[in-house]
């Protein structure tokens, strides 16, 4: 582990930091699908990313869901970080996009260490930064952009999450994702198709135009 965690975090934290990291943080292989974290669930742990990618969604009182960000490796979420900080209920939903492999992080020790590193201090002070800048940039996407332009942006952000421009995924999973009827969402993609900026396969959908 503490290997991968110099190649991930060797540039943002020191030699001590990533002794303490690998001495108390737990190791998981998570396959794509899995909830790691749900809405209501008090969060003792937070993740560091070695691999893969998480996606973030919000819960409305109907059970629907929309996406708000995902995070990649060398990243973990804000959310998290004020749920484990303020003792509180978590808010959102973590799922893995891809099989994911990270690291968790007790609750104690990241309290401690922004005391005792200034990387660590600072590292979180820009992960703030980074989530908070994509929550209103998906606000502005909900607010100002045609569902079309919302689809499209959702089909690049997951190819380039995946780091693949074929996306496995299906109609009714995008519109679950999108807060949309399945219906609205094969009608838009068919347009997408249609502009050259997709291609539709049985199981698959190809970005074109990333």
């Amino acid at each position: 582990m503490l290997e991968e965690l110099k190649t991930n975090y060797g540039y943002l934290f020191e030699e001590e930091l990533l002794q303490e990291i690998n001495s108390v943080g737990t190791y998981k292989d998570v396959p794509e699908g899995h909830h790691l974290i749900e809405i209501g669930d008090y969060i003792r742990s937070m993740p560091l990313l070695i691999s893969g990618a998480i996606k973030i969604l919000r819960e409305d009182t109907n059970g629907d869901e929309l996406i708000l960000y995902f995070i990649e490796r060398g990243d973990t979420c804000a959310m998290t970080l004020s749920c484990c900080l303020g003792q509180s209920k978590s808010e959102i939903r973590a799922v893995a996009e891809t099989d994911t492999k990270l690291i968790m992080i007790p609750v104690q020790k990241m309290e401690e260490w922004l005391g005792k590193y200034k990387s660590w201090q600072k590292f979180i002070l820009q992960s703030y930064h980074d989530r908070m800048s994509e929550l209103l940039h998906a606000i502005d996407t909900i607010a100002f952009l045609k569902m079309d332009e919302r689809l499209f942006k959702y089909l690049k952000d997951k190819a380039m999450v995946n780091h693949n421009e074929v996306i496995h995924v299906t109609h009714q999973e995008i519109a679950q994702d999108l807060h949309t009827s399945r219906v609205v969402i094969s009608r838009l993609l068919k347009k997408l198709s249609i502009n050259g900026k997709i291609e539709l396969h049985r199981n698959n959908i190809k970005v074109i135009d990333l």
